[in-house]
């Protein structure tokens, strides 16, 4: 649908390198070990049958379907109405991923405003992902409507509060 009526947000479907599989994830990556760079999983709420998405089990299967250096990026609510739910999330994945953080970004059409993303990254002497290790090029740059690096960067900063509520006191 969004390939029909929203084109401008469906382009990456066009990449090559893209497969959609819309199926159950649990059992996705139970099929598919060690055959990922990266996982992103746009979820709904973590209520319901979608609550098996925001636990530990979900997350130890995306890990074995990672490869070294692998990234997992998860919907991560909302400091602002849920940081009761990300802190008991990140916590229980911090064991298993060399890197666990949390970022957030701008999205007006979102309770609050805001969504946040749960990232994890296993192995490959993780540095987190906090500095985009390439910019985009000056085209493509031009072509964006919201990311730059200086806002990849800043997605990381978090207000006070969240930070100690998720991170505990660094």
């Amino acid at each position: 649908i969004s390939k029909k009526y929203l084109p401008f947000m469906g382009k990456g479907f066009d990449d090559p390198r893209v497969t959609v599989h819309i199926m159950d994830g649990a059992q996705f990556m139970k099929e598919n070990k060690a055959a990922f760079d990266v996982i992103i999983t746009d979820s709904s709420d973590p209520v319901g049958p979608a609550c098996v998405l925001f636990e530990t089990p979900f997350y130890k299967a995306m890990h074995g379907s990672l490869r070294e250096g692998g990234i997992v990026c998860t919907q991560g609510e909302c400091v602002w109405l849920h940081v009761d739910l990300i802190r008991p999330l990140v916590k229980s994945i911090e064991p298993m991923f060399d890197t666990v953080e949390y970022a957030y970004c701008t999205i007006p059409s979102y309770p609050s405003g805001q969504i946040g993303f749960v990232i994890g990254m296993k192995g490959g002497g993780a540095k987190g992902c906090k500095v985009p290790l390439r910019e985009p090029e000056e085209e493509v740059q031009k072509e964006l409507k919201y990311y730059t690096p200086e806002i990849h960067q800043a997605s990381f900063v978090l207000p006070a509060f969240a930070k100690r509520a998720i991170f505990g006191d660094e």
